[in-house]
């Protein structure tokens, strides 16, 4: 595949960190805390926000009451990409998982593309499951994001082009860094950047990430998009950690900038994405 570095960048966030317990930082639980960083991270210049359904201590539920007054917070102030999670713990329901999928303002998904060993627990995310999720993506016209944990994902991923349960082009997003899954090294992206299928855009989270080296990585490599948040870590490099979201998204921004490469905007990015016009709650 020839090598083409984009033209604009793409900076996510995921701002709510998992069980994190620290008074250095300003880990957002409640619907005002998170909207509040959400804003100022798009401010910053993150363009799309990753959000679990979460109650106001921070705990997956099915419950959509405060992700919904999460996202009419959000909405007063920023045209940010709402990207919901159908992550979750195995325990869950299919419906339970892709609850975010019932709230009409989240135009992205992440779509898990198979299970994988987390830790001492295996991630449960089988073919029928994944098809149940890409069909209610389908049904509510969301753009699902293929999160890849492992090399026999990418093969998932092709599979279900070919039969047609995925539309092109393809959107993944290669997931690094998690226990009992792909190391996170320059190695491995390299590699599964070259398993990818024609046409498709990629991007990159590194789970417990004590730097941006590779995030500078993955932007050199021709990714699309970068993730930062407490839900991937706190630090920028090492010994040194955010306070709030923002400082991460400031980062990444000078980090891309650095590399010679645009921030894209909202509207750019929706453009690059296929989306349409900000969706109405």
């Amino acid at each position: 595949m020839r090598h083409i570095l984009p033209e604009r960048i793409m900076i996510a966030v995921a701002p709510v960190g998992k069980e994190l317990d620290d008074p250095e930082v300003d880990n957002p639980l409640r619907p005002e805390e998170v909207a509040e960083q959400v804003i100022e991270c798009a401010k910053a210049g993150a363009t799309m926000v990753h959000l679990h359904v979460r109650d106001e201590r921070g705990r997956p539920t099915a419950d959509l009451t405060h992700f919904r007054r999460t996202l009419d917070l959000i909405r007063r102030e920023s045209d940010i990409i709402i990207q919901g999670s159908t992550g979750g713990a195995s325990n869950l329901s299919l419906e339970e998982r892709c609850v975010s999928l019932d709230e009409p303002r989240v135009e992205v998904a992440s779509l898990n593309m198979g299970s994988v060993n987390f830790g001492e627990g295996v991630y449960i995310n089988t073919y029928p499951d994944i098809r149940y999720w890409v069909g209610r993506m389908n049904n509510r016209k969301v753009l699902p994001e293929l999160e890849v944990f492992d090399l026999s994902m990418m093969r998932t991923c092709e599979r279900f082009a070919d039969e047609g349960v995925l539309e092109m082009p393809l959107h993944f997003n290669f997931c690094l860094g998690f226990e009992g899954a792909l190391p996170a090294d320059a190695e491995m992206l390299a590699f599964l950047k070259s398993e990818l299928i024609e046409g498709a855009s990629w991007g990159f989270i590194h789970d417990g990430m004590s730097d941006l080296r590779l995030h500078a990585a993955a932007l050199g490599l021709g990714a699309t998009a970068i993730r930062v948040g407490f839900e991937d870590g706190t630090h920028y490099a090492p010994g040194r950690k955010a306070r709030r979201n923002a400082e991460l998204v400031e980062r990444a921004v000078a980090l891309t900038e650095a590399a010679g490469l645009e921030i894209a905007d909202v509207r750019a990015a929706r453009s690059s994405l296929g989306l349409s016009a900000i969706p109405k709650g």
